[in-house]
């Protein structure tokens, strides 16, 4: 089986358009050709101390902890399906699991257990490690791993980014049953997937806790799209998706930008008129209408709130 398998990654990585026809094929390649894997070993890595595990957990600042309430979600709609639940770093190495006991000692052999380096470089073609590379969700079923000792395992992955847009690490689910359907295999992503885009929203939300969060008007099935703006309506923070979808940058917050120049894709010329309408309309909807009570809102007579309200057509 074992040499089955490796002829079958040495065909496909060196035939003239193998790499190119898939994903999993290109991870193949970097696995073989890159990182020097050899598909057919059997000696597994040893597992990292508790201290470096609790370090790059740590690492993670407020994200772990809004993680680890995500995984326990996860793991009670999946752990009776024979499913396990990982977090890793950015690096690939487990910093926390959840599974059932009847299930830890499948896992924990086949090192889907806490302390574990399932990067690529050290772990070949694999749901953790390829989805570190490619920074998307991927589902590796079985065969499509590069070890062959990892082929009994269905393994899907999704990206964690943080709350500026850089990759913090991976949500995984993990299975040993070899009764898995396509349809079911689909879920599981689906479910990782939703889970590490509520983690990233919740992380996002936290962070600009004392600020104001517009959601964007893309779709979000690639990862949630909001920004954060402060009392100025400047923008001060985005998602990694708002990021790419805005063509945003790190450079792109070192100069405050109305959050208006952003969404409407061109610089416009800034409108005093409007921005006091607007000003007016909030005090007056504050104020219930009552112009008396605006007016003392916004530090102006009552006549002088008359007169602008004339000027810039607001009705109370």
């Amino acid at each position: 089986m074992r040499e089955r398998h490796g002829e079958l990654i040495r065909e496909t990585v060196f035939s003239k358009s193998g790499a190119g026809k898939s994903a999993v094929a290109a991870s193949w390649s970097r696995s073989l050709l890159v990182h020097g894997l050899d598909p057919e070993a059997l000696r597994r890595k040893e597992l990292a101390d508790d201290v470096s595990c609790r370090q790059a957990l740590e690492r993670f600042g407020a994200l772990a902890d809004i993680a680890d309430n995500a995984m326990n979600r996860l793991f009670a709609a999946v752990g009776d399906s024979g499913c396990c639940v990982v977090l890793t770093d950015a690096r690939g190495l487990i910093v926390g699991r959840r599974g059932k006991a009847g299930d830890d000692g499948s896992f924990r052999e086949w090192g889907l257990w806490t302390g574990t380096d399932w990067s690529e470089a050290t772990s070949g073609t694999n749901g953790i490690g390829t989805c570190l590379v490619e920074q998307r969700p991927v589902t590796i079923d079985r065969a499509q791993h590069f070890f062959d000792r990892n082929t009994a395992m269905s393994c899907m992955g999704a990206p964690l980014f943080d709350h500026e847009g850089e990759l913090a690490g991976v949500l995984d689910i993990s299975s040993c049953r070899t009764d898995l359907t396509d349809g079911f295999l689909l879920l599981l992503r689906n479910a990782v997937a939703d889970a590490a885009h509520q983690i990233e929203s919740e992380n996002f939300i936290r962070t600009f806790a004392d600020f104001r969060v517009i959601v964007g008007t893309g779709k979000t099935s690639a990862g949630p799209e909001l920004f954060a703006v402060d009392k100025d309506d400047l923008l001060i923070g985005a998602t990694r998706r708002a990021r790419k979808t805005y063509n945003l940058s790190r450079e792109s917050f070192s100069k405050l930008r109305p959050i208006r120049d952003v969404l409407d894709g061109a610089q416009s010329a800034p409108d005093l008129d409007a921005a006091e309408r607007a000003e007016l309309r909030r005090a007056l909807a504050h104020a219930a209408g009552n112009a008396a009570r605006a007016a003392r809102d916004l530090g102006i007579s009552r006549a002088s709130l008359y007169r602008r309200m004339a000027r810039l057509s607001v009705r109370s």
